[in-house]
C-alpha cells in the first residue's frame, strides 16, 4: 500500500497536469509520455531556439533516465503479481498462491511503472519468494541499497549538470516540475 501511494505521488508530479495519458492506463505509451513531458518543459521554459533546446533536451533526458533508474530500484518488485494478487499492473497472481503472470514474474515482462527492475531488486525478490535465510536476504538487501545509492548519485550529477545550463527562470520551472530539487 505504501508503494502504491508513493508511486501515485510520483505519477502526479511526473504528469505535470496532463492526466490523459495516465487516464488510459491500458494504452499507456512510455515514449509518448516522455515526449509529452519534454514538450511541456520546452514550452514552460520558453525555449524558442532549436540549438538551445537540443542541448537542454539531451540534459533533461539524462535526468529523466536517471529518475527512471532510481524508481526501478525503489519499486523493483512492485509490478509483480504474488501473494494477495494484483500488484501495480493488475491481475497478478492468484490470491495468496504466490503465482505470477509469466516466467519472469512480471506482467508483460515489465516491472511496475518504472520499467524493468534492477538485477539487485530481482535478486532480492527471488530471495524473498524462495524464503531464503536472513543472511542471504540481508546480503541482497545491502546490494540493492548500494546499487540504489549509486543510481541516486548519478541522478544528482545529471541534475547538477542540467542546472548549469538553465537560466534562473528555467531552473524554477524545472524545480516546480520535479525535474530538479
Amino acid at each position: 500500500m505504501t508503494k502504491m501511494l508513493a508511486l501515485a505521488g510520483f505519477l502526479a508530479v511526473m504528469s505535470l497536469g496532463t492526466g490523459s495519458a495516465l487516464a488510459q492506463r491500458g494504452n499507456f505509451d512510455p515514449a509518448q509520455f516522455r515526449q509529452n513531458r519534454l514538450d511541456r518543459y520546452k514550452e514552460q521554459m520558453a525555449v524558442t531556439d532549436d540549438a538551445e533546446w537540443k542541448v537542454l533536451e539531451g540534459s533533461i533526458g539524462k535526468v529523466m533516465d536517471a529518475e527512471q533508474e532510481v524508481m526501478a530500484g525503489r519499486f523493483g518488485g512492485f509490478g509483480r503479481g504474488g501473494r494477495g494478487g494484483g500488484g501495480a499492473t493488475g491481475g497478478g497472481g492468484t490470491g495468496g498462491s504466490g503465482s505470477t503472470n509469466n516466467a519472469s514474474g512480471r506482467r508483460g515482462g515489465r516491472g511496475g511503472f518504472g520499467g524493468t527492475p534492477s538485477p539487485e531488486a530481482e535478486a532480492l525478490q527471488t530471495a524473498i519468494d524462495g524464503n531464503a535465510s536472513s543472511d542471504v536476504i540481508s546480503a541482497k538487501l545491502k546490494a540493492l541499497r548500494e546499487a540504489n545509492k549509486a543510481k541516486e548519485e548519478k541522478l544528482e550529477q545529471a541534475q547538477a549538470d542540467l542546472r548549469k545550463l538553465l537560466t534562473p527562470r528555467q531552473e524554477a520551472v524545472a524545480v516546480l516540475g520535479g525535474l530538479l530539487k
